[in-house]
């Protein structure tokens, strides 16, 4: 994965010269995006992601166990059990960078086993076709399998056909452990606002800032040691969690993102923890909401 990334890295070189010195007006070629702790070319940022996520679509489940212990587990119980989705009834439900099916598995029982709700659907969206095929293998042994409450779609988070995602479409927008890998956030977040209907609720759950010194410093050393080590062991591919590690150093801190959500034209809470945001494991983790108003 290295090499490919040099070898896209020296290619964009020749274009970023050529950019910089005919002093054109920035192009989607001249702009920059981060990749872990790398800056690469805007444009080339999404196939190096794509790589990434190629390489551990059949063990992502495995390795997200070993790396945070089983509690990914936890932190996406609650992430859905919060939203409470079959509370009020069917909801249309999009469940972006969602490809093994997790989030989406989980909206569905939730709404079946607390409200009797057999009618909630979930669209699952993802750039990445390998991580389709794992949710689609996943969902086929659940009782969902073939019915019209869920389905898998392969398509951009930034630009999500507005053929199959119209305008105003869906009750909720999640998004989990996704939305740092988008190479344009604003973008992502125009898009739910888009798709939302008045009164959506878009909610992301990504790893975020820690505030405390000292648990910041152990999760750091744990992070930047023993997570790409447990890459090479149990997937043999420690260059791919390298950058999962990096990603998520170079995300917003939770101020900032909320201001973003807010940008897109989302209404949330004050800027503090249990408002705009609620932080899980001291800030390890993190869920974002906003509601479209109008």
């Amino acid at each position: 994965m290295q090499v490919f990334a040099r070898q896209n890295l020296r290619r964009a070189v020749p274009r970023l010269s050529r950019c910089i010195s005919s002093q054109q007006p920035p192009d989607s070629q001249s702009r920059t995006a981060s990749f872990g702790f790398r800056t690469v070319p805007e444009d080339e940022k999404e196939s190096l992601v794509k790589n990434v996520f190629d390489s551990v679509a059949s063990k992502y489940d495995l390795m997200n166990d070993a790396s945070s212990l089983g509690v990914h587990r936890l932190w996406k119980d609650t992430f859905v059990s919060e939203l409470r989705p079959g509370r009020r009834g069917p909801i249309r439900c999009i469940d972006v960078a969602g490809g093994t099916g997790d989030i989406a598995l989980r909206i569905l029982d939730h709404a079946r086993e607390r409200y009797a709700d057999r009618e909630t659907t979930v669209d699952v969206v993802d750039i990445n076709a390998q991580m389709l095929k794992e949710g689609f293998r996943r969902f086929k042994k659940t009782m969902y399998h073939n019915t019209p409450q869920i389905s898998f779609h392969e398509a951009n988070a930034q630009e999500l056909p507005a053929d199959k995602f119209a305008d105003n479409s869906y009750d909720l927008y999640t998004i989990a452990f996704g939305i740092r890998n988008c190479t344009s956030i604003p973008a992502v977040l125009k898009e739910a606002y888009r798709v939302l209907k008045p009164g959506g609720t878009f909610a992301c759950l990504e790893f975020s800032k820690v505030d405390n010194p000292l648990l910041s410093l152990a999760y750091d050393q744990y992070s930047f040691t023993m997570i790409p080590l447990l890459g090479t062991i149990l997937t043999g591919d420690r260059a791919s969690y390298q950058y999962l590690v990096e990603s998520i150093r170079k995300f917003p801190p939770q101020a900032e993102f909320a201001n973003m959500i807010r940008d897109a034209g989302f209404t949330t809470g004050k800027d503090v923890d249990g408002g705009a945001w609620e932080n899980m494991w001291g800030g390890i983790a993190c869920v974002h909401t906003g509601v479209k108003v109008a």
